[in-house]
């Protein structure tokens, strides 16, 4: 092994070069469970925000390293020379080439839109009437629900993506049929029934009582069951009437551990419109945050043109703001400033945004945002993008005790990434000198082709073909 040249653990200045998978039986005295399992490969995961502790303290890596796994829990990751000897018994899954990171974490994305993904040429507002709410009525038909609900978790997994906070449709057979699909698959899920009353098509609105009434009914069902969440989830302003966010608010306090889900800020004429609407409110987060939808677990998508008041705000009550940069690039809706954002405190995961985004990838998404960064006159480091993408997902959904690294205790969500995944990400890697280098070209070229292998809860979800 080479010396250590940067965070924690074991380095050394090219790829791992291990067997191929099948090893097994490493001889020791100590006496392993045959529930133990274990993965080799190199090993990356964040410790904390290289923000706050600076990008060396920020990971751990071991270039030759062993993930163990045990009934659904991460038991220990390190270097593979400490602990093979210790495996007695133990089958190792090695994987040549390869990079073990813990499962990606999207903090935004709408699973009824899978099928508009790539839709032409509207802004915000024009989109959501000609493309989002004629699919969106679709959802009414729980067999079409269940069908989509496949389709986006086999997607969202065959990414690398292990948790995520979703976005239903107005109809509760939406909800229903994600989190069926969920459950069967012990993911770790986020999802709620969209309130909607009002500036919406007759089709797809509700009215507060039924609203309130529909989203109690499918949390008593399905929050706290597995590894499932329910999120109370108002569009955004513009389409919930002061008696819905009302009843939201008082919603969002009547359960313990419920989340809260909605878009702020994401267009200039949006903004506008709430203006109009709520002509007593001082801006677009004073609406919800008098209607009490704001706090710990309130997660609010895009935040692409906050004051600094409003950034103080958030941060101050614990609530999230969810980076989509692949959405706001494609609907024109501007430039999100992290720097700006992370200054005052505010606690920043990475979404997709799917549909409005223009990919299921998380490395797809850090690589938009290290162009919506580039624009600004700022950088990107690859270990902060490895942090959004993990541990700071996880911390702005308040699960960064259960999920986003590899200590001990946690779930056990992690992704194998491929470093031979396409001929050209191949040659790149063969000119390499540094995991950083490495890291960065994986975001920058790397795409569902890179995910070799996605676990949940200690068990395979997908696998590449």
């Amino acid at each position: 092994m080479g010396e250590a040249v940067g965070g924690r653990g074991s380095t050394a200045h090219s790829p791992p070069q291990p067997p191929m998978a099948g090893t097994n039986a490493y001889e020791n005295e100590t006496d392993m469970t045959s529930s133990l399992k274990a993965y080799r490969a190199a090993i990356l995961h964040s410790l904390a925000d290289p923000a706050e502790v600076g990008v060396e303290r920020s990971y751990e890596y071991f270039e030759d390293g062993v993930l163990l796994v045990e009934d659904g829990r991460i038991v220990e990751a390190g270097p593979a020379e400490r602990l093979l000897p210790k495996l007695n018994g133990v089958e190792v899954h090695e994987y040549r080439n390869a990079l073990i990171t813990p499962g990606f974490v999207d903090t935004h994305i709408h699973y009824p839109q899978t099928g508009m993904i790539a839709s032409y040429g509207e802004q915000l507002l024009d989109w959501l009437n000609t493309y989002t709410f004629p699919t969106e009525r679709q959802f009414a038909d729980p067999a079409k629900a269940a069908e989509v609900a496949e389709i986006f978790l086999k997607e969202l997994l065959r990414n690398g993506t292990t948790t995520a906070l979703v976005f239903g449709t107005v109809h509760k057979e939406s909800v229903d049929a994600f989190f069926a699909a969920a459950e069967k698959l012990d993911l770790r899920m986020i999802a709620g029934k969209v309130l909607m009353d009002r500036n919406a098509p007759d089709y797809l609105t509700d009215t507060p009582e039924s609203g309130y009434a529909d989203s109690k009914e499918l949390i008593e069902r399905w929050h706290g069951k597995g590894r499932l969440h329910y999120a109370v989830t108002p569009r955004f302003a513009p389409t919930s009437s002061p008696e819905q966010l009302e009843l939201a608010g008082r919603l969002f306090a009547e359960y313990p551990g419920l989340y809260m889900h909605t878009h702020l800020s994401e267009n200039r004429k949006e903004i506008d419109w709430v203006k109009e609407l709520f002509p007593e409110r001082q801006g677009y987060l004073d609406v919800y945050d008098h209607y009490r939808l704001i706090g710990p677990r309130a997660v609010f998508a895009h935040g692409v043109h906050l004051c600094d008041a409003e950034c103080r705000r958030l941060a101050e009550t614990g609530s999230a703001v969810a980076f989509c940069p692949t959405s706001n690039l494609f609907l024109g809706s501007g430039l999100f400033d992290l720097e700006k954002l992370e200054g005052h405190g505010v606690r920043v995961g990475l979404g997709t945004d799917v549909g409005a985004g223009t990919s299921f990838s998380q490395l797809q998404s850090l690589n938009e945002a290290y162009k919506v960064l580039q624009l600004q006159g700022k950088k990107l480091d690859p270990f902060k993008s490895l942090y959004l993408a993990t541990l700071g997902g996880a911390r702005a959904l308040y699960l960064d005790e259960r999920i986003g690294n590899f200590a001990a205790g946690k779930d056990a969500d992690f992704v194998v990434l491929d470093y031979q995944a396409t001929p050209l990400l191949a040659y790149r890697m063969q000119q390499a000198r540094s995991l950083a280098e490495r890291l960065f070209a994986l975001t920058i070229l790397g795409d569902d082709r890179a995910v070799l292998e996605t676990f949940a809860a200690g068990q395979s979800v997908h696998r590449r073909a």
